[in-house]
C-alpha cells in the first residue's frame, strides 16, 4: 500500500507512538492520534505531523469503553473522509504481584489491551472496505509472542498480549477477502522505561544480542515494512534485537 493521500489512526500517541505517526507523515499520510491521559504528547506528536505538510487531529478516547472505540473511529473517517490505516497500540504496562491482583485490574487490562484492539478493528473494517482495502497493525509484546512468560507480576499483561497476537491471526483469516491486511508488532528493548536504573538497562543490553536499545525508529521501520507489503497477512514481527533468542 502506498500512503499517499491515505488516512491512518494511531490509539496511544505517547512515545514509541509520536515517532509513527512522524513516520507515516513523511510518508504522505494523514495522521489521527488518540489519548486517554497524554495529551500533551499527542499533541505533540500531532504538531510535528503537520510541519511534515500532513493533516493531523487528536482526539481524547478510552479505548477501555467500547462506545468510545467506535466513536473514536468514526470520527476519524468523517473528519478525513476515508480510513486506511489503524495502529492500535494503546496498553497498560504494570506490574502487580499475583496476590495483589484484582479482577478489576484483569479486566482493565483486558479491555485495553484486547478488547480495544477488537472494536476498533471491527468498527475500522467497514471503512477499509468501501476504500478497497486497508491495513491494521495491532501491538504485542515479545514475550508474548515467544510463548513463554519470563517475568513474574505481569499475569493480565501477558495474556492480552498473548490474546493480540491470536486477535491478529483470527482476524487476518476473516479480512483477507476485503484486502484488509492484519499483523501485529512485539516490541522488545526498544525505549528503557524513565524508572530503569543505569545498572538495569546495561542488564537489558547484556541479555540482547545485538547488544543494545533499539530505539523508536526501528518500531517505525516495521509499520512501514507491514503497511508496504502486499502480502504479509496474520504475521507478528518481534521487534526486540535478538533477545527472544537468549
Amino acid at each position: 500500500m502506498k500512503l499517499d493521500g491515505k488516512v491512518a489512526l494511531i490509539t496511544g500517541a505517547k512515545r514509541v507512538g509520536a515517532v509513527v505517526a512522524a513516520a507515516l507523515a513523511d510518508r504522505g499520510a494523514d495522521v489521527a492520534l488518540s489519548f486517554n491521559s497524554s495529551e500533551r504528547e499527542a499533541n505533540a506528536a500531532a504538531a510535528d505531523v503537520r510541519t511534515r505538510g500532513r493533516r493531523a487531529v487528536v482526539l481524547r478516547a478510552d479505548v477501555s469503553n467500547p462506545d468510545a472505540c467506535v466513536s473514536l473511529v468514526d470520527d476519524v473517517a468523517r473528519e478525513f473522509g476515508r480510513l486506511d490505516v489503524l495502529i492500535n497500540m494503546a496498553s497498560l504496562y504494570h506490574a502487580i504481584p499475583f496476590n495483589e491482583l484484582t479482577v478489576e485490574d484483569w479486566d482493565r487490562q483486558q479491555h485495553v489491551d484486547l478488547r480495544g484492539s477488537f472494536v476498533c478493528a471491527r468498527a475500522a473494517a467497514p471503512h477499509m472496505r468501501r476504500a478497497g482495502g486497508g491495513r491494521i497493525i495491532n501491538f504485542s509484546d515479545w514475550v508474548a509472542a515467544s510463548e513463554r512468560p519470563r517475568y513474574t507480576g505481569y499475569v493480565a499483561y501477558y495474556v492480552a498480549k498473548a490474546g493480540v497476537k491470536a486477535l491478529t491471526e483470527a482476524l487476518a483469516l476473516e479480512l483477507a477477502k476485503d484486502q484488509i491486511l492484519v499483523n501485529a508488532i512485539a516490541p522488545g528493548p526498544v525505549l528503557a522505561p524513565d524508572d530503569l536504573s543505569s545498572a538495569q538497562s546495561k542488564a537489558v543490553e547484556a541479555a540482547t544480542p545485538l547488544g543494545r536499545w533499539g530505539g523508536a525508529e526501528e518500531v517505525a521501520k516495521a509499520v512501514l515494512a507491514l503497511i508496504d507489503s502486499d502480502f504479509i497477512t496474520g504475521e507478528t514481527i518481534r521487534v526486540d534485537g535478538g533477545r527472544h533468542i537468549y
